[in-house]
């Protein structure tokens, strides 16, 4: 019977979700199967017709049926790729993401498969070489081409085995491998297969690192959550002081959570402090395998990793975001831990924005694991959660670990320092911490600045203080950043930090004609002012800047910390890359150079965000033997978040915090959210958003 232009036998349906931004179908499409994809398999990625002129187009298998549910015609499913499949679990978390993140489902499952996975790079495999452990009784002597072979064994230290067969006839000075494959024949030697990747990343035994004993605060956390560890889900909400110890807490969970050969999926929010975690996770299981799912991975690397979760071949997930969508078997999770559950690098600014944390709390209602999360400065969504509404846990750490003492720490009145100073000549260091980053490094210290500008200075002006103008960016009518580099005219260049477009330096000001002057500080700008002031610190030698302008890969920064917490750099002046999580016991003195940039922002968690970054940033001094100090300068001393940030009162500013949200109607007391409406002509695009805002007025 012939099926308008298709002959082919229907043998089932399946609906798909096409990866396009549809949202008039936001379950997918349904298209029939013939003989040949009887056995496609939900989580599959096809080729389908789309739209008038059946453009071929990837789409995701969401649901499988044998009778149809749509009248009319149906087009066929064309082919299935080679992409590896998705797990049905992940497309139903998929399903959930694309439902209360408002995002099309074909997109959102499609971001869930890593671009070297799709791609399938470093799946080629290499062909290993190895002596055999119990050779035969020899048979027969070896020919000279063979004996050359084994020569090169003689000469290779233990961890060079196995070698990759072309390397091994390069060395033995072969024109063939014949020889080699006859030995693998006779038994003296063995071969292996490895994939590009298992071959660079050999698995090898770590040294384990001492298990501390926890206090008994610690202890009482843990034997708490360990109760509910096979009860099915709950959230837990661990509130710690920086340096309480939460990591200890997470790695006794994590370890009754594989002996039990279950799975432990651990989210991290920041790349960079993923190698200090990982280090600790490989070091205290040796015997377990971890993966690392973060974006500084090769694309091989990212595939392997990903692959080995995909096979079930693991028992550690470790990772940013993302890993939450990495496709473990739900069955076997037995613990989901999301470590500084506050931090907005959760957050996701791409389709589909998703909140890492937030998924991971779903993840764990779906898997039936517990959740924990913890932060020395809870998000006031989580602490409204486990206070008010009780739908969280409580756990408390109230005093740091044994042996770390809680930083001096001193907020400086920059207008008094620079009135003191005398006005001009003032530089963002300031006479007080000027002093202690002197005293400090005569001491043999170590210390962090934080300034969260990146570029040499934050805007350029007209010197005339009648004129007001001000270089802007000509696309996003936001500050340009001047970025120094001695090469160019003029010393530098400008570069807007939203859309990236460049420009040179303007001679003058084309308002007035007057001379222009570069006005705030960047991070370029103070590390200059520290070389010339301290005879000490040599720019890329002792001092090093952590931005994204000189953090180009994972590999840069992880040689900087490196060579920090060798003690070979003395300062380390950073953006909030710096802030998070690192733990370096030589770190003395931590300045942050101007605590208002983040207060300024037209945010409502601004001063939220302030208080985060002022806490978590005194948190990394005082972690060695020396008690550390910490210096806060800020033009608005008297701010609550600044004041309780300093004196530690996470309570106290929440209780504040929390009142100032409901008086005025905001997150965690309601919910927020945007509606961008985008249009080429503007007339169009301001009637849609009021007939939008219309809509919602009436409804409410």
């Amino acid at each position: 019977e012939m099926e308008g232009l298709f002959p082919q036998k229907t043998t089932g349906f399946a609906r798909v979700a096409v990866d396009r931004g549809l949202d008039r179908y936001p379950d997918g499409l349904t298209y029939a199967l013939d003989d040949e994809l009887a056995d496609l398999t939900i989580g599959e990625e096809v080729m389908v017709p789309l739209g008038r002129g059946n453009t071929p187009t990837p789409g995701y298998v969401v649901e499988l049926s044998r009778e149809t549910d749509t009248s009319g015609p149906v087009k066929h499913v064309l082919a299935r790729t080679k992409t590896p499949a998705l797990p049905a679990d992940l497309i139903e978390l998929a399903r959930w993401i694309a439902s209360y993140y408002l995002a099309p489902l074909g997109p959102t499952i499609s971001s869930m498969l890593p671009a070297p996975v799709r791609r399938r790079t470093g799946s080629v495999t290499h062909r290993m070489i190895d002596l055999a452990s119990d050779p035969p009784d020899q048979l027969r002597a070896p020919t000279k081409k063979q004996r050359a072979v084994l020569e090169v064994f003689d000469s290779l230290p233990a961890e060079q085995r196995p070698i990759d067969r072309r390397t091994l006839v390069q060395m033995a000075g072969l024109q063939t491998a014949s020889p080699i494959d006859r030995l693998v024949q006779n038994g003296l030697l063995v071969e292996t297969r490895q994939t590009a990747i298992e071959a660079a990343w050999g698995r090898t035994g770590r040294p384990t690192t001492e298990q501390p004993t926890p206090t008994e605060a610690q202890q009482r956390v843990i034997d708490d959550i360990a109760s509910e560890l096979t009860t099915g889900f709950s959230t837990h909400l661990i509130r710690g002081v920086t340096g309480a110890g939460k990591t200890e807490v997470y790695l006794r969970l994590i370890e009754q959570v594989v002996n039990a050969n279950r799975i432990a999926l651990v989210l991290v929010p920041e790349i960079s402090l993923t190698p200090q975690t990982g280090a600790r996770l490989t070091g205290r299981f040796p015997d377990h395998w971890v993966a690392l799912l973060h974006s500084g991975l090769t694309a091989a690397q990212r595939h392997q990793q990903w692959s080995q979760v995909a096979n079930d071949e693991v028992d550690i997930v470790l990772g940013a975001r993302s890993a939450v969508l990495s496709p473990l078997r739900r069955d076997r999770l037995g613990v989901i831990v999301v470590d500084e559950e506050h931090d907005h690098s959760y957050k996701q600014d791409s389709m589909p924005r998703y909140h890492g944390r937030d998924v991971a709390i779903r993840l764990g209602q779906m898997a039936e694991c517990p959740v924990v999360l913890g932060s020395a400065t809870p998000s006031l969504e989580s602490w409204a959660n486990a206070t008010e509404k009780n739908t969280y846990r409580l756990h408390d750490l109230p005093e740091r670990a044994p042996g770390l003492t809680l930083p001096r720490v001193r907020i400086v009145d920059m207008a008094r320092d620079r009135h003191q100073q005398g006005g001009e000549s003032w530089s963002a260091l300031g006479p007080t911490l000027e002093q202690a980053l002197g005293e400090t490094l005569d001491a043999g210290g170590q210390a962090l600045l934080l300034l969260n500008r990146r570029g040499f200075a934050s805007y350029l002006a007209c010197r005339n203080r009648a004129c007001d103008w001000m270089l802007t960016c000509d696309d996003c009518d936001v500050s340009m950043v001047m970025h120094r580099q001695h090469d160019l005219p003029r010393g530098g260049f400008v570069r807007c930090h939203h859309c990236l477009s460049e420009q040179r330096v303007p001679r003058s000001c084309p308002a007035c004609g007057q001379g222009i002057t570069a006005k705030g500080q960047g991070t370029q700008r103070i590390e200059e002012v520290l070389s010339r002031r301290f005879p000490s610190l040599v720019s890329n030698e002792t001092l090093r800047r952590i931005d994204s302008d000189t953090m180009r890969t994972a590999e840069d920064l992880h040689g900087v910390l490196e060579a920090f917490g060798d003690g070979k750099v003395r300062v380390l002046l950073g953006t909030q890359m710096i802030a998070k999580g690192l733990d370096y016991p030589g770190v003395r003195l931590v300045g942050v150079l101007d605590a208002d940039t983040s207060i300024h922002l037209p945010d409502f968690r601004a001063s939220e965000r302030t208080f985060q970054l002022v806490a978590q940033v005194c948190g990394r001094c005082g972690r060695g033997r020396a008690p550390g100090r910490a210096i806060i300068q800020t033009y608005n001393p008297e701010m609550p978040a600044i004041q309780c940030a300093a004196s530690g009162e996470f309570h106290k500013f929440a209780r504040a915090e929390l009142e100032d949200r409901r008086a005025c109607g905001l997150p965690p007391i309601s919910r927020m959210a945007r509606i961008v409406v985008q249009d080429q002509n503007l007339d169009r695009c301001e009637a849609q958003a009021q007939a939008i805002k219309d809509q919602l007025e009436a409804s409410s």
